[in-house]
């Protein structure tokens, strides 16, 4: 048994984010976002590019 007042993992609250995608508060189910379609959204946005890591000049690949 958790000691006094520490749930377990999943019943301790996560922190109170808003979404990062429309701004409303985060819900349990669909955390970090506050929806399936916020969560949809983001995944979308990594897939087509959008979210992009800028990377050195030196990283490009010289010809051999």
């Amino acid at each position: 048994m958790p000691p006094e007042g520490k749930g377990s993992a999943d019943e301790r609250p996560r922190s109170i984010r808003p979404c990062p995608v429309c701004g409303k508060p985060a819900t349990r189910e669909a955390w970090p976002f506050c929806s399936e379609r916020c969560r949809d959204v983001d995944l979308h946005r990594w897939l087509s590019g959008s979210y992009v890591i800028p990377g050195r000049d030196d990283d490009e690949e010289t010809p051999g």
